[in-house]
């Protein structure tokens, strides 16, 4: 009772794993700060979502984010040179 009657064979297993395969997220600009975020989600970088902020961000977690951002895009130009 606990083994299957017929055994399934290699094609049938591979068309049956195709829908399994990982995708990337989908992400879409925020309106209000044009960072990449989640579709239906607050932006975690300023807390809007649909035209309203929902989300209370504190200025000091939004200061460090930004000089984050400054020193990795500086990284990125020194790489260029």
């Amino acid at each position: 009772m606990g083994l299957p009657a017929f055994r399934r064979s290699r094609s049938q297993v591979r068309r049956a794993r195709s829908h399994l395969a990982i995708e990337a997220p989908q992400l879409t600009k925020c309106p209000n700060c044009s960072k990449l975020t989640l579709p239906h989600r607050a932006c975690a970088f300023c807390g809007f979502y649909k035209g309203r902020q929902v989300v209370a961000i504190k200025a000091d977690i939004l200061a460090k984010r930004e000089t984050k951002r400054k020193k990795q895009e500086e990284k990125a130009k020194a790489k260029k040179k």
